[in-house]
């Protein structure tokens, strides 16, 4: 008999059922709001996978059904395939949110999977998940310190909303996810444009109020079905004897090293050594596993207590110290941009890519979106870390970089009709030593500016870690190194301009988070993103005047609707004909928006020319130089455009002999007339008096509209701004018709 729970969260009931489907799962249930339905299913095995296992095997897999939604697949199978990057974003939103909140020691695998079943267009399903997965851990016999509550919330002029819809999204200064425990803050991830840091803190703290009744709602139905909890693990009790023993052989030399301030590969290597003299002295009373734990945690007490007593970090620096930074514009001739940025050990190579709209990303995702121009790509090889592993492809951990990267750039660029072109920006991590995302936004904005791209103003990024202990003694540490990040107890990355913060994302390995140390942490990350920045200005500090001469140029313009077909022709035919010809890349839309893009501007011009003899309304004077196409007794039938003819009269050749009127062959002519029946009579004699028709020139234009020939005689395309001359001799100049250049 299926159980269900529902309150009014935000604008929609939150209804959570079980007991209806996947029955054999440890847990269960599905979350609806409005018509957007989840199914999240735990499972853990009965043991660990070995013996010697030392970490949580914890996997969550999220799987979007396009069924969901209506949509068969793109791909070529026509069925889901790997997970793309809004699937894998969604999975690690989940999987940090609960991580932290599973009981030391506790190493069997544990498999949360997220099926989306129903999608409604409006609601977007990842809150969903979240709660589901809380609820459904929360119900079976899996140890788990929860449930935990999730919520997205909105601001848009001054109003905030909870789990908005995607419209709502999209309208919005900020999209705020965050994830929480009765008492504390688990988990923030956030893209926003140039809000400030109070924004922020209050949106944090409506949500955890909204997840506050999602988490009575999931209690309610544990009380009615919840499965009696396995018990945890026992740690083992060797620890303090282990350590002690540990502590009697390092004799104080592991506190020593620290005391060096060394660089990282040095104090490494007196780590490594020390640890393997521990491994040689200790290797009959405990394995391997257990000693290198034992040093773990006494390498991490120390470097702890050494912050949190003296204010220094293991590297010589204070807790809001930053480490040496050096930046580099244009290191790269060929890419259209390129930015080189380092700071500390960790130095990123970002490289920015220009291409037509045509170059968008198509997305197959439930949601509404379709495509995307802008891309950010985050790469970390092996060799930054000085590793030597397979080579494979991005895995979670990049696709979550490259993607937070992404957020933070995203509302400085600028939009589509100003700048018509899709924007592809990779980061290669050259060398590690943390924070290597944030160095990415850095690497990213100089090589956009360096790009010529006119982003609204720079961007930068700066991870944030923090070191507590019981009694509530803290420190929030600026700029991390990876050691850090280890030793430490979050991890904390704020991006943004100096007027505000653009995407931010919050880890930690605490129970909760006090919002007191936020709002410093804020604050400290806010001070450190201003000393970036203005690192990164003296490098440079506004777009190039000039882009690349490798980049692709961008024209954009409209046409009429009803002229699209004409433009495309059959079969795509007419339009594929002109990027053969031209060299050019042509986009067209469904209202009519033209952009042409391609390296040489005459070919541009002349794709441009060719569309916009297509797709203008043909007048009475308008010149075209066209193809004979038929012979006749009567006259010859000339193609001034794909589909459309005109007659020149026997009596009109003027002093053009019989060998130049064959088929195939070039005649400029003048429309001299257009009858009732739409039928066209066209000129060559009255290019050469006075006695033509006057050209008809289209509302708000002054000079005449030319066609193919553009002008005189015989003449090739019109250039920029009438290059292609004058209709008659001494006649007006008109441009193109069709929008500007």
């Amino acid at each position: 008999m299926p159980n269900t729970v529902q309150r009014t969260i935000g604008a929609e009931e939150l209804i959570i059922e079980t007991g209806k489907l996947a029955m054999q799962a440890h847990g269960a249930v599905t979350v609806r709001y409005g018509e957007t339905i989840v199914l999240a299913t735990v499972v853990m095995s009965e043991k660990p996978r070995f013996e010697d296992m030392d970490f949580l095997p914890l996997t969550v897999d999220y799987e979007e059904r396009l069924y969901s939604a209506g949509k068969i697949p793109g791909s070529f199978f026509r069925r889901e395939g790997r997970p793309g990057q809004e699937a894998t974003l969604s999975a690690r939103l989940t999987d940090r949110s609960i991580r932290p909140l599973f009981p030391k020691g506790l190493f069997n695998d544990v498999q949360v999977t997220l099926t989306v079943l129903s999608a409604d267009q409006e609601n977007p399903p990842e809150i969903l998940a979240m709660v589901g997965t809380s609820a459904a851990l929360s119900i079976s016999q899996i140890p788990f310190d929860g449930p935990i509550g999730a919520s997205r919330l909105a601001y848009k002029d001054g109003q905030y909303i909870i789990n908005p819809t995607y419209q709502e999204i999209a309208d919005s200064q900020l999209n705020l996810i965050v994830a929480s425990t009765s008492e504390a803050i688990m988990m923030v991830e956030a893209g926003s444009d140039e809000v400030s840091e109070e924004i922020i803190l209050e949106g944090i703290r409506r949500a955890h109020e909204a997840n506050l009744a999602t988490i009575d709602l999931i209690s309610e139905l544990s009380a009615q079905v919840g499965k009696t909890k396995l018990d945890p693990p026992v740690i083992s009790d060797i620890a303090d004897a282990l350590n002690k023993e540990i502590n009697d052989v390092l004799n104080g030399r592991l506190v020593a090293l620290l005391e060096e301030n060394a660089d990282k590969a040095t104090r490494e290597a007196g780590e490594d050594r020390l640890k393997d003299e521990v491994k040689e002295k200790l290797a009959e009373q405990y394995t391997s596993s257990q000693i290198s734990d034992g040093f773990k945690n006494i390498l991490k007490y120390e470097a702890r207590r050494r912050i949190l007593d003296r204010g220094v970090r293991l590297d010589g620096r204070k807790p809001d110290e930053i480490r040496q930074i050096s930046c580099e514009a244009g290191v790269l001739p060929r890419t259209h941009g390129s930015g080189l940025f380092q700071r500390g050990l960790t130095q990123v190579l970002s490289t920015v890519t220009l291409g037509s709209m045509s170059m968008k990303q198509t997305l197959d995702t439930v949601g509404p979106e379709g495509t995307k121009r802008f891309m950010h790509h985050y790469n970390f090889p092996s060799f930054s870390t000085g590793e030597a592993r397979r080579v494979s492809s991005p895995g979670r951990r990049e696709i979550g970089h490259g993607a937070l990267a992404e957020r933070a750039i995203l509302p400085m660029l600028p939009n589509e009709d100003d700048f018509p072109y899709a924007i592809r920006i990779v980061s290669e991590v050259l060398s590690s030593n943390g924070s290597t995302s944030m160095a990415s936004v850095c690497g990213s904005t100089l090589a956009l500016l360096d790009a010529g791209i006119p982003i609204k103003k720079p961007v930068a990024g700066i991870a944030m870690g923090l070191v507590t202990e019981e009694g509530g003694k803290y420190a929030v540490l600026s700029d991390i190194q990876g050691v850090e990040d280890f030793l430490g107890d979050m991890d904390f990355k704020v991006a943004g301009t100096a007027d505000g913060v653009n995407a931010l994302q919050m880890d930690i390995k605490l129970k909760g988070l006090d919002s007191n140390i936020l709002k410093e942490a804020l604050e400290q990350a806010r001070v450190g993103r201003l000393h970036i920045l203005d690192k990164m200005n003296q490098a440079i500090s506004q777009p190039r005047e000039q882009m690349s001469p490798y980049a692709p140029k961008m024209v954009r313009f409209k046409i009429a609707v009803d002229k699209i077909g004409a433009m495309i022709g059959p079969g795509g035919r007419v339009i594929r004909g002109i990027i053969e010809e031209t060299g050019t890349s042509i986009d067209v839309q469904d209202d009519g928006t033209v952009t042409i893009g391609g390296i040489d501007a005459a070919m541009m011009e002349q794709a441009r020319s060719k569309v916009d003899a297509l797709t203008r309304e043909l007048a009475v004077g308008d010149i075209f130089t066209g193809k004979f196409t038929r012979i006749t007794n009567f006259g010859a039938f000339v193609e001034l455009v794909p589909g459309r003819e005109g007659l020149v009269r026997s009596g009109d050749f003027g002093a053009m002999d019989s060998e130049e009127v064959k088929v195939g062959n070039e005649i400029t002519v003048v429309i001299q007339e257009i009858d009732a029946q739409g039928r066209l009579n066209l000129s060559r004699r009255a290019l050469f008096s006075e006695e033509g028709p006057e050209p008809v020139l289209p509302q708000g234009d002054s000079r005449p509209s030319f066609g193919r020939g553009g002008g005189r005689p015989g003449g090739g395309f019109g250039g920029r701004g009438g290059g292609g001359g004058g209709g008659r001799p001494g006649g007006p100049d008109r441009r193109f018709s069709g929008g500007g250049r």
